[in-house]
């Protein structure tokens, strides 16, 4: 089972990489360079970080049946610059990891920061639990998930041991202490 995931989401995170160029657009301007006085106040980095970083990522936040009710299992992303080439992947942890250098960073939610937005996954704020490498990610503090569209639970019950993906887009953006 535990191999069969990894093949799943290995398989998922290929074909969006393989598709990015092809496939995906660049993100709009509006959505990689909007003015940050659109960010909900319970996202906002905490003042004495800096803006190191902004992605657009598609992929799927994908769900699991547990006890009758859909249960986030895990998110499967392919992060693009504001050219839209692929630079990142988002998997399970949360961790994002550069394609371009090896760096990489886990984060967790910050309590209470998020912003709920209507038929899509919330806007979250996240902490930075580790991160690695020299590379973009490194030093990392915070990352923002931010225009949020789609990726929500199905709606309803459902069977036992059942998954289902569902498509999702957002910003991410990582800010590191300002120095």
């Amino acid at each position: 089972m535990k191999r069969a995931r990894l093949v799943f989401v290995a398989t998922a995170l290929l074909g969006l990489v393989a598709g990015g160029a092809a496939s995906t657009a660049a993100p709009t301007p509006e959505a990689m360079n909007g003015p940050d006085t659109q960010v909900a106040s319970a996202v906002k980095v905490p003042p004495g970080n800096k803006l190191v970083a902004k992605f657009y990522a598609k992929g799927v936040q994908t769900y699991t049946c547990t006890t009758g009710a859909w249960k986030l299992l895990e998110p499967a992303a392919t992060l693009a610059d504001r050219l839209g080439r692929s630079v990142a992947l988002h998997t399970r942890g949360p961790i994002w990891v550069s394609t371009v250098d090896g760096s990489a960073v886990e984060a967790a939610p910050v309590d209470g920061a998020r912003n709920e937005v209507p038929g899509a996954v919330p806007e979250l704020l996240l902490k930075a639990k580790s991160t690695r490498g020299s590379g973009v990610f490194a030093g990392v503090s915070y990352v923002q998930r931010l225009a949020t569209k789609g990726g929500v639970a199905p709606a309803g019950g459902c069977t036992e041991g059942a998954q289902t993906s569902v498509h999702y887009e957002a910003l991410y953006t990582f800010s590191a202490p300002a120095r």
